[in-house]
């Protein structure tokens, strides 16, 4: 597994921190998207990151370009940025003031490029019929500080695939609703009978995404919160007592000994070890329905997470589009022509169709033969719907990058084998230095 020294981690931190303090400077986080009905433009530059919807995105722009962007006279240039390096390049582009007029950013981003002024309110620009037709998961991801930011083509849906045909030879029910997800008990007595079936590591967590990103959050945050803690207090932005909760620390001590145990596959490299069989189980996202459907056929199925005592819990939130403030060339009806062509049910189906993602969209989810009622993945929009108290947003603050770099780093020194008390102590004293120093982040 790949690791980061604590001392690295705290140096990434430093750095946004001071990115933020460059970007405040003058602060326009509350400042919204001037859109007139006029677009005063023929030019718009856009990035988006390149990961699964790469191909797709790069069709929307050319779809955009030959049909509404013609009308308008408009055309888009699409950047794809790898996704590894995406949020540096945008931290970059950020401090040098050469973001682009099209911004496609990871949701728990959100509320740290609106404090800093990054980006910019859509609240002048979307009509209220639009901005009824999205799931409420995406308004409440997209807005901060009562105003909306970003909105997105798909949401996410995160739970366990597993091969049926395993469950069933060692007799573990198969539950089909968040209410009748198993115990964190119930997952270990089933994850060891697999193994004494043959299944040398039953569980694949996707540990060769790495330890150092976003995966490690929006995977496994959701144990803090189905424990009965959360990352930080979503009042006071501060984690000590939450993230550090007995309870949170009960739960992250079983997941470890899961890995301890060999029960979790801490040693994949690639997807392989679940779509041949030889691992039963995987705790993932959205994004592997395709190809875990093409590999496993109908004897795939969806789970929800365990249940670690306060209900089972999923992340929620994904990649969306934004404004940006980056002044000169910067035409806010130009930019909002093509996000609401980025939200039109068409687009919404061709993006969902490659992801396996949730679409953004009440009337695409209604044509999606995906999430539609009876449909294979409708266990991700019950977890939707019960959002915030199954589908958990991740902490819309603007030191939300401390608060993700602390918890993956706990995470990797965790699965590492380290104390799990002073695991989290650490990561919630980082991030509580960090609201101290921003006082408390003020709404702009």
């Amino acid at each position: 597994m790949t690791r980061l020294r604590k001392s690295s981690r705290l140096g990434i931190v430093l750095a946004a921190f001071a990115l933020v303090l460059a970007a405040c400077g003058d602060s326009g986080g509350d400042a919204g998207a001037a859109c007139d009905g006029e677009i005063d433009v023929d030019t718009i530059e856009a990035w988006a990151h390149e990961g699964a919807e790469a191909e797709a995105y790069s069709q929307m722009v050319d779809d955009f370009n030959a049909t509404v962007g013609a009308d308008l006279g408009l055309t888009v240039n699409l950047t794809l940025v790898p996704e590894g390096q995406y949020t540096d390049q945008v931290n970059a582009a950020a401090a040098a003031g050469d973001l682009p007029a099209l911004l496609d950013f990871d949701g728990p981003n959100l509320a740290n490029l609106a404090w800093s002024g990054n980006i910019v309110s859509l609240e002048e620009c979307i009509p209220q019929d639009v901005r009824d037709n999205l799931l409420p998961s995406i308004v409440a991801g997209g807005t901060y500080n009562d105003n909306l930011y970003s909105v997105g083509s798909f949401d996410s849906g995160l739970g366990m695939y597993a091969w049926s045909s395993a469950l069933e030879g060692v007799g573990a029910r198969i539950p089909t609703d968040p209410a009748d997800a198993w115990s964190a008990e119930e997952t270990e007595q089933i994850l060891r009978d697999l193994q004494a079936a043959g299944f040398d590591h039953p569980l694949d967590i996707k540990i060769w995404y790495g330890t150092q990103g976003e995966w490690m959050t929006y995977g496994f945050s959701p144990i803090t919160q189905s424990a009965g803690g959360d990352l930080v207090d979503r009042d006071t932005l501060k984690a000590d007592g939450v993230l550090n909760a007995p309870e949170v620390v009960e739960a992250l001590t079983t997941f470890q000994s899961w890995a301890e145990e060999g029960l979790i596959d801490t040693e994949a490299a690639d997807d392989t070890n679940f779509t041949s069989g030889a691992v039963p189980l995987s705790w993932v996202g959205h994004w592997m329905y395709n190809p875990y459907k093409e590999a496993v056929g109908d004897d795939l199925v969806v789970l929800p997470l365990p249940d670690f005592g306060d209900g089972t819990k999923t992340g929620m939130g994904s990649w969306a589009w934004a404004i940006t403030s980056a002044g000169a060339g910067i035409d806010p009806d130009a930019a909002w022509a093509f996000i609401e062509f980025a939200i039109s049910d068409d687009s919404v189906l061709k993006i969902t169709d490659v992801n396996g993602a949730v679409p953004s969209t009440k009337s695409a989810l209604a044509q999606s033969a995906n999430y539609a009622p009876g449909g294979p993945l409708e266990l991700f929009v019950k977890q939707l719907e019960g959002a915030p108290n199954i589908a958990v947003p991740r902490p819309i603050t603007p030191g939300y990058p401390t608060v993700t770099s602390e918890f993956w780093g706990a995470m990797d020194e965790i699965l590492l084998g380290a104390d799990v008390q002073q695991a989290l102590d650490d990561a919630a004293a980082a991030i509580d230095a960090d609201v101290e120093a921003n006082e408390g982040y003020p709404a702009p």
